[in-house]
């Protein structure tokens, strides 16, 4: 009787000679597919720097000027050209605009960014009807105002103080050059409050001209950036994945910023609407548009987190980039109204008026195009 036995299956032995050259492929090919996002994301941040700086000119067009005029028209206002010069010699245009019957309040109006200074003639027209003046420039490097670059704030904050100048000096030259003697000379009344309503870039210039000017009594701000570097992250996640723009193609965030910082000579990290409000307590409406995914609603929740004034934060339901007015018209004009009528009574309750609020649904009912 034979003896009983065990088969085994021979194992393919593998030498270091054929390990090597696969392991050193895979390597190869995982290096590659960490890298190269990065690599890719820092060269598209270098090659985008200067559009930043220098964003599409939407030209003030005989058209819209006629647009404008046809606004001003339904409620009875009258505009003229104000024509401001920078403090580093830049001419900003736009216009002054008074309705039929003022209250004595001015509103300054800021457009987003690759806009014009039509760009908020929908909310022109209501602050119109409600008695308030308003100022509309074209933002520097926009329309037809002149400037090389938009700096998103940083410079742009030094315009508004000399757009206030200018307007305070045109509202009061004409008793300073003329003697009046009795009843029938001109009304040289100083404004009786300055308030600011801005959009996108123009959000984010209101809030850091406030900090800067303390004429600026009361700021509305729609989708406002919190600083550049968190735009930043939206943009090089494609205005979907955030989070993108924060890891795998942070290295495009520090290449654009830098390169910018470089070619305009200004700080990156000092142009910040979040820094503004905490350092000056002024009152604050943010709106934040809940779909939006250029600016999404996370940059208003921590500008609000960091104002130290009074401050409100209206979320508007299904609302896209810069379209609360489309969405909610009545409620958008009732919050803003409501709040410079707040400011300019001087019964501002800071308890009341620190709040977050989410608006009910609302059915899409646009008043004009977004961007």
């Amino acid at each position: 009787m034979e003896a009983p036995t065990i088969a085994r299956t021979g194992v393919p032995s593998f030498s270091y000679l054929q390990i090597g050259p696969m392991r050193r492929r895979l390597i190869r090919i995982a290096l590659t597919l960490l890298l190269f996002p990065p690599l890719l994301a820092a060269v598209a941040g270098w090659l985008a720097g200067p559009a930043f700086l220098h964003p599409i000119r939407r030209e003030l067009t005989p058209d819209l000027i006629r647009e404008a005029d046809s606004s001003f028209a339904v409620t009875g206002s009258t505009r003229e050209d104000f024509d401001v010069r920078a403090p580093d010699g830049v001419f900003l245009r736009g216009w002054k605009v008074r309705p039929k019957n003022p209250n004595g309040n001015w509103v300054l109006l800021f457009h987003g960014v690759a806009d014009n200074r039509v760009g908020v003639i929908g909310q022109s027209e209501f602050l119109l009807r409600a008695g308030y003046s308003v100022v509309m420039m074209d933002a520097r490097a926009h329309g037809a105002s002149g400037g090389p670059i938009a700096t998103y704030g940083w410079l742009e904050r030094n315009d508004t103080r000399a757009i206030i100048d200018a307007l305070l000096y045109s509202l009061m030259s004409p008793c300073l050059s003329i003697q009046w003697h009795g009843p029938g000379g001109p009304d040289c009344a100083p404004p009786k409050h300055i308030f600011a309503l801005g959009e996108s870039m123009g959000a984010g210039i209101v809030l850091q001209s406030a900090a800067a000017d303390p004429r600026i009594e009361a700021v509305v701000a729609e989708a406002s950036f919190a600083n550049l570097r968190e735009a930043s992250y939206d943009y090089a996640g494609l205005r979907k994945y955030p989070w993108l723009g924060k890891t795998l193609f942070a290295s495009g965030t520090w290449t654009l910023l830098y390169r910018d910082e470089k070619l305009a000579g200004f700080p990156v990290a000092e142009v910040s609407p979040q820094k503004s409000v905490a350092a000056r307590a002024f009152p604050v409406l943010l709106i934040c548009d809940e779909e939006d995914e250029a600016l999404p609603c996370r940059h208003s929740e921590m500008i609000y987190a960091a104002a130290r004034g009074p401050k409100q934060l209206w979320i508007v339901p299904r609302a896209f980039h810069t379209a609360a007015y489309g969405f909610a018209p009545e409620e958008f004009r009732r919050r803003v109204l409501a709040f410079f009528a707040t400011y300019s009574s001087g019964a501002a309750n800071s308890a009341s008026s620190q709040n977050l609020v989410h608006s009910p649904l609302t059915t899409f009912s646009p008043a004009k195009s977004f961007l």
